[in-house]
């Protein structure tokens, strides 16, 4: 097994990417601003990587799996941390070509994507609208000729959208959830927009299968299926019993915003062998389970700062 550096290791996905990784029976090296719990097979270091770090050079990663990055719902797709991410970024992979890395995948975004299509593949045409989508396909860039100048392997997963336990309670699923858990109105747009989910559980084993492959390039990281945001949202409200305070259409939609958000995962399921395990019934039933509990307990939001990495 390898020796892996993981950024971003306490985020949303980043805790599911550890577990999966650990249960690898890799040495996983797991960095973040606030390091998480004790898992058997993982080592917590506490650093800021935009304020520049000893850390690759410490460990010597054969693998470096990167998925820090700025993430405040709301302010990431036009903020200018977005550019200091890139910076930071570059330097780590620096980093881990000057230590003899051998292989690195880094989170990428849906938002590189010139949105016109219904579904994308990998070679569908990227036109970022947005300076985090720009951010993002600049990184990719600027990666791939390092690591074909520098002899070392570079995965690229394009993150669609992502849904599950912790998720920024302002973000589309949990806001329903908490707003119709405390019998509230919940507002949203006219529900035409089609959108691929994929659970966050999902999303951090698919990046670990992706450390363990051999496949470079670009790879959408979705689960393939199409769901239309009314009809899921009218899923949410049905299982929790609250379908009269669903208000659909009490909300514009975003102005730019694509119609629809599909990944082609032929990339992801042939080639580095690995599909979805959780299918969206079980992913809101778990979801909403979550959610209940924490508002039970008098928590009305995730325990992760806001800001923090994916």
């Amino acid at each position: 097994m390898s020796r892996v550096l993981l950024t971003g290791a306490s985020g949303f996905i980043g805790r599911h990417t550890l577990t999966a990784l650990a249960g690898s029976g890799h040495e996983v090296h797991a960095v973040a601003r606030h390091p998480g719990t004790a898992v058997p097979g993982v080592t917590w270091h506490e650093a800021d990587l935009l304020a520049g770090s000893e850390i690759v050079a410490e460990i010597e990663p054969e693998i470096l799996v990167h998925l820090a990055w700025y993430a405040e719902h709301g302010r990431f797709w036009s903020s200018l941390e977005n550019l200091r991410w890139v910076g930071a970024s570059l330097e780590l992979l620096r980093e881990f070509a000057a230590s003899g890395g051998r292989r690195a995948v880094l989170a990428g975004s849906c938002a590189e994507y010139e949105w016109s299509s219904e579904r994308y593949s990998e070679s569908s045409p990227l036109q970022p609208a947005t300076l985090y989508g720009a951010a993002k396909h600049g990184l990719h860039v600027i990666a791939a000729t390092l690591a074909e100048q520098e002899g070392f392997e570079l995965a690229w997963g394009r993150l669609f959208l992502l849904y599950g336990p912790r998720e920024a309670p302002e973000r589309f699923v949990p806001s329903l959830i908490v707003a119709l858990l405390r019998g509230e109105p919940a507002p949203m747009t006219d529900g035409s927009q089609v959108r691929d989910f994929l659970h966050s559980a999902d999303a951090g084993a698919a990046f670990a299968a992706l450390a363990d492959s051999t496949v470079t390039g670009a790879v959408n990281v979705a689960s393939g299926n199409a769901t239309v945001l009314g009809e899921l949202a009218r899923q949410i409200a049905q299982r929790i019993g609250a379908e009269e305070l669903l208000r659909v259409g009490a909300m514009p939609s975003r102005e730019g915003e694509p119609a629809s958000l599909v990944a082609d995962v032929r990339r992801l399921r042939d080639e580095v062998r690995w599909s979805p395990s959780i299918e969206l019934d079980e992913g809101l039933d778990l979801v909403i389970s979550w959610w209940r509990k924490r508002l039970a307990a008098g928590a009305g939001s995730p325990d992760r700062p806001p800001g923090s990495p994916a």
